[in-house]
Parts: structure tokens; C-alpha cells; sequence
């Protein structure tokens, strides 16, 4: 079945980095669509990030430009390089699949804390 399993949450101060992990499992990765959306207290959920396709064509949210970049390996792991981070970025950051069926899976999310 579809897995996809998130990690590299934490606790970071202002100005400071993470990388969010994101494996996948159970359908054809590299002709997926893979995005990594946040939501934060009392928000909708938002997408933050989408790389698509064979060719990996990348979208981002404007809050995030230039400051975060997603990108993805040959074999399964979408990630989230998250620099200068904002405590405006506190969320929980969940990892979603739309396979070339049309069909969305998510993940179970992963915390991030900015904070001083």
C-alpha cells in the first residue's frame, strides 16, 4: 500500500535551517507530483511546495521564495531544504503524493517549531 513517512521536524530558532524528509512507498514515484503542504494552528492547510513530473518542474508558496527549495531523489525521498525560517513557519508540514492516477495520498506530518 501507499506509504509516505516524513521526518526531520524539530525546534530551530530564527534565521535557522531544517530539511524535512519525505519517503515514499507503494507507487510510481518518479511520475508523481510530490508537495509538501503546512498547517498551522487555527490555518488551513496550505501548499508550501510542489515538484512534478519526470523533469521536476518545482512551484513554491510566495511566504517561501527564495527561502525554501524541494527537490527529490532518483528512488523514493522528496525533500524540504528550509532556510532563514520565519517563526510564521510553525506548522505541522505533511508530504502529499498525486500519483499519475489522479489519486492523493498524504503523510502524517511532521512538526516544525521556530523559535527563540
Amino acid at each position: 500500500q501507499v506509504q509516505l513517512v516524513e521526518s526531520g521536524g524539530g525546534l530551530v530558532q530564527p534565521g535557522g535551517s531544517l530539511r524535512l524528509s519525505c519517503v515514499a512507498s507503494g507507487f510510481t514515484f518518479s511520475s508523481s507530483t510530490m508537495s509538501w503542504y503546512r498547517q498551522a494552528p487555527g490555518k488551513e492547510r496550505e501548499m508550501v511546495a510542489f515538484i512534478a513530473g519526470i523533469l521536476g518542474v518545482t512551484n513554491y508558496a510566495d511566504s517561501v521564495k527564495g527561502r525554501f527549495t524541494i527537490s527529490r531523489d532518483a528512488k523514493n525521498t522528496v525533500y524540504l531544504q528550509m532556510n532563514s525560517l520565519k517563526p510564521e513557519d510553525t506548522a505541522v508540514y505533511y508530504c502529499k503524493a498525486r500519483t499519475n492516477r489522479g489519486r492523493d495520498y498524504w503523510g502524517q506530518g511532521t512538526q516544525v517549531t521556530v523559535s527563540s
